[in-house]
């Protein structure tokens, strides 16, 4: 597995034919844009849930610890950000 850290507007290429933005997000949500080819089957873990069928697929859930450890991550890189804008600030 590969762990990444993107800034807004930073973009990852998988293949030739899929790329994935990142553009910001909140301790809570993190935002996404994904250019891939209309035929390529994307997931997300709320899919099953809607009300509309949809032809994609609900992946597994994420267990409870690794939500903890997913927002203490965000957490401490927003407190980092803030730190630095604070020093260039200054």
């Amino acid at each position: 597995m590969l762990k990444l850290t993107l800034k807004p507007g930073d973009y990852i290429s998988i293949g030739s034919e899929v790329k994935v933005v990142f553009s910001g997000g909140s301790a809570n949500n993190i935002h996404l844009l994904i250019d891939a080819p209309r035929e390529m089957n994307i997931a997300r873990s709320t899919a099953g849930n809607r009300r509309n069928a949809s032809p994609y697929y609900a992946e597994d859930a994420i267990s409870e610890q690794a939500r903890k450890e997913i927002a203490s991550i965000i957490m401490r890189e927003k407190s980092r950000n803030a730190r630095r804008q604070g020093n260039n600030a200054g």
